[in-house]
């Protein structure tokens, strides 16, 4: 079998063994894009909402960072409401995996967060993101008030500057977000063994590696 096919092979086995897996614990609820009634100090609290290809792989990253209070894998940008993870693959309702991000700004900056959302995507992608292609999997910042959407495109002049090459994602108005099924959540944490098979054979860090170096996964 050749490389190239054998790798193919791979990513198809990774992606039918995951579809195949059934619903494991509710993770906690995703919060409305505006919605920050319910916190005590409210007007630190912000929301952010980045799509870098495969949902999964994007938590952990933003998990980690200091200031950041929930990570909501979902679906936004698509033509129809309540769509379901079967819907969205397809490509055919413009949707795109994305994921939701509730961050105390008090403690961290939105920048410092468009950083570690440009140094853990390849933007350089049209497409999709790595072993995931078609425009459900496409990269986008999507920018809940002016503020977040000029810095949205000041950071993307920067990568294009720092990369010397086009840079495809796209910096959209935030819309409807609808939280995935509740087996996507959290996902890296219920089945630490079956996240780390796909995103090894997605290639994902190596890619990561190639475009950013000592950058790349880090703010």
């Amino acid at each position: 079998m050749k490389p190239r096919h054998k790798f193919a092979f791979l990513c198809l086995f990774a992606a039918l063994a995951i579809t195949s897996y059934g619903n494991a614990d509710e993770s906690e609820p995703s919060v409305a894009p505006s919605d920050t009634s319910s916190d005590s100090d409210s007007d630190s609290i912000r929301v952010a909402t980045f799509a870098g290809g495969c949902f999964w792989c994007m938590e952990p990253p933003f998990d980690e960072m200091q200031g950041v209070l929930s990570t909501t894998s979902g679906y936004t940008g698509g033509r129809i409401d309540d769509p379901t993870y079967d819907q969205v693959k397809t490509g055919r309702t413009g949707h795109i995996e994305s994921m939701q991000v509730k961050f105390d700004s008090s403690v961290v900056t939105y920048q410092k967060l468009l950083w570690l959302f440009w140094h853990n995507v390849d933007p350089t992608q049209a497409g999709g993101q790595f072993c995931d292609r078609g425009n459900q999997y496409r990269t986008a910042i999507f920018y809940h008030d002016e503020k977040q959407k000029e810095l949205a495109q000041e950071t993307k002049a920067e990568v294009r500057g720092q990369l010397g090459k086009r840079v495809h994602t796209e910096i959209i108005a935030a819309t409807e977000f609808y939280p995935a099924e509740d087996y996507h959540q959290d996902y890296y944490r219920k089945n630490p063994k079956k996240y780390k098979f796909y995103r090894f054979t997605c290639g994902r860090d190596r890619q990561l590696d190639a475009v950013w170096g000592d950058k790349a996964r880090k703010p």
